[in-house]
Formats: structure tokens, sequence, C-alpha cells
């Protein structure tokens, strides 16, 4: 498990895309923060939340209406970049969430680079320019009393960025998957497919 230098602290900030991605048209999301715990709401993803732990190395998608909730895997770049990371080394944190999210399997490994540090909307932040094991490359902006990215832009033409931030303890419920919620396994549902007459077994 990896240990971070120091937890975020507790906030709640907009989230805003823009660029010539769809979800940069869309209606801004959320996020909430409390130490090594995150909630991203986004419009790209209507149905539900994500819900990030650091501290045991656990991502989900939770799904309100249907009482059930998932690995986020790699359905969401967001929440495995918009997590509590090191201002000073946010690769480490960046590269767990990859191996967490199967995003690493190919062995490749994140690439940060220090560009220096900025001033962004009053805040201290420490900028990088990093490339993803995909080969996607990004530039971040990390806040470092946040410990948390305040901007991400991307090679492939959106950025995102925390607005209206709050700095205020967040709501122990917000983090928290309620006990009646069952975990759905996509995989399960695939191999129930699998069985069934609409299933069709790949050309090879």
């Amino acid at each position: 498990m990896l240990v971070d230098a120091a937890a975020a602290q507790e906030f709640s900030a907009t989230l805003v895309a823009s660029g010539t991605d769809d979800m940069a048209a869309s209606t801004p999301g959320r996020i909430n923060v409390s130490g090594g715990m995150v909630r991203i709401t986004t419009p790209e993803f209507v149905a539900g939340f994500f819900l990030v732990d650091t501290a045991a190395d656990t991502a989900f998608f939770v799904r309100p209406t249907l009482h059930t909730f998932m690995e986020a895997r790699q359905s969401s770049m967001l929440a495995q970049i918009f997590v509590p990371l090191d201002p000073d080394d946010p690769c480490a944190r960046w590269q767990a969430m990859a191996k967490l999210s199967g995003a690493a399997a190919n062995r490749k490994a994140w690439q940060c680079r220090r560009t220096g540090g900025e001033i962004l909307d009053g805040r201290l932040t420490t900028t990088w320019r990093a490339v993803s094991p995909q080969q996607r490359t990004y530039g971040a902006w990390i806040d470092r009393e946040l410990k948390f990215p305040l901007r991400i832009t991307t090679n492939f033409g959106t950025s995102f960025s925390l607005t209206e931030i709050v700095q205020a303890p967040q709501p122990a419920s917000l983090f928290r998957i309620p006990p009646n919620f069952k975990k759905f396994d996509p995989q399960a549902l695939i191999d129930q497919i699998k069985h069934s007459d609409v299933w069709v077994e790949p050309v090879k």
C-alpha cells in the first residue's frame, strides 16, 4: 500500500471541464475530499458517482438508484487523476491508481517531469508534465496545501479545473457505501450472457 507524504485536506469544489470534448459542454461536476477519500460526480456519469479511498486502495462507481456499486477500473480518467497527491512526487500515486484500475497492465509506468511552480487563483501550486501508461500527456497544477490537482490539461484538447473551493469538514456519509448496496460484477454479467442465446462468439 502506498503511503502519501501527507493526506489531502478536507474541502469541496466545483469541477469544470473546458475544451473540445463533449463533456466540456455539459454542466459542471463536483468533488468532495476528506483525507485520502474522494467523491467525484460528473455529468459524464449521471447515474452515480465515483468513490476513491487511497488508504484502502479502492475505487468504486456507485449507483444509488440501483443500490449497487462496482469496481471503477478504467471507466473514468478523472477517478484516476483527481486523487490526493504528494506535490513533489505525483507519479507515485498516479501509478498506484493505474495499477488499481488495470491501466498499468502493459507494465508501463507514469512518467513525470517537474516544470516549476505557479500561483493559480491565489493558490500556490507545483506544475508538472506527465505521461500516462497509455502515452497520454497531461499538464498538472498541484495545490501544495490541498495536496490535490487544481487543474489538469490534456493533449486531446480538454482541461479540467477546480473552482469555488471551500475548505471545511466533509460529511462522512458522502464517502460511505450503504451496507444494503450490492457489489455488481460486470464479468459475472458477461459470463451469464455467454451462456445465453444472445451471445455470439467472436470470429477468430
